[in-house]
């Protein structure tokens, strides 16, 4: 009976993932699609074990150079441990791509038709306790006095519906000026990187969540780093984007 009650909690872990939680560094990290953990019972979604490893169902290496940077910086970091595909912790909760029936080219057959049961289910058991983790943090800084700053690390894979993407890293925000600028002339000093500027992608409370709310609402800055995934896919690529952004966050 024990280790049946082990392997279900294994299945359903808690749905954020807490580093430094005592950190008095001004700098925290939020990464939504660090997992593409889905509990057995959902079957996948119907998607097969190859296409979960893709790009569709979390953010490739993203993980890895949150811990690192975290590890590094000291800092606070909240890492979302369920995949993308099941809820989207990055976007508002109930619009179209938060539990999305197409990523890309690939049906998700197990998002299609969801009873209020099962919608109400995932919000009250990943989305809203991740969220809720992220505030009561930000509260007790804001009580204290102790600024923050956000940085939302993501990646994204380096062909998109056939269209290549060129850049190394985009970096997001939703208020231009201040911090997202500086962040983005550090990485423009390499002359070997290829920056975006809200590129591939821009932020916008249709679909984006952490930014807006926990950044923008909140009166702290914030950006949301896109790292070309192909970069930070192993153990190497990781380390050195991890050295990279620490010296600039």
């Amino acid at each position: 009976m024990q280790a049946l009650e082990t392997a279900t909690l294994d299945d359903w872990p808690d749905p954020v993932e807490v580093l430094n939680a005592d950190s008095a560094s001004e700098l925290v990290l939020i990464c939504e699609h660090a997992s593409n953990h889905i509990p057995a019972e959902y079957g996948g979604l119907g998607v097969s074990a190859s296409e979960l490893q893709r790009h569709i169902a979390w953010d490739v290496g993203a993980a890895a150079v949150t811990r690192g940077l975290a590890a590094t910086l000291g800092c606070a970091a909240f890492l979302g441990t369920y995949s993308r595909l099941l809820v989207d912790l990055n976007r508002p909760y109930g619009s179209d791509t938060s539990r999305p029936v197409i990523s890309e080219y690939t049906a998700i057959p197990g998002n299609r038709g969801l009873a209020p049961q099962e919608l109400a289910h995932r919000r009250a058991r990943i989305f809203d306790p991740f969220h809720d983790a992220v505030a009561a943090f930000l509260d007790r800084r804001a009580t204290a006095g102790v600024p923050a700053r956000i940085a939302a690390i993501h990646s994204f894979t380096p062909v998109y519906r056939r269209v290549a993407r060129p850049w190394h890293v985009g970096v997001l925000y939703e208020r231009p000026g201040g911090y997202p600028q500086r962040v983005m002339a550090a990485l423009a000093r390499d002359p070997m990187l290829v920056v975006g500027e809200n590129e591939p992608y821009t932020i916008d409370r249709e679909s984006d969540y952490a930014i807006p709310v926990h950044g923008t609402d909140r009166g702290h800055p914030a950006l949301l780093l896109e790292i070309r995934n192909d970069l930070i896919a192993d153990s190497a690529g990781a380390r050195d984007w991890t050295a990279r952004l620490a010296a600039i966050l």
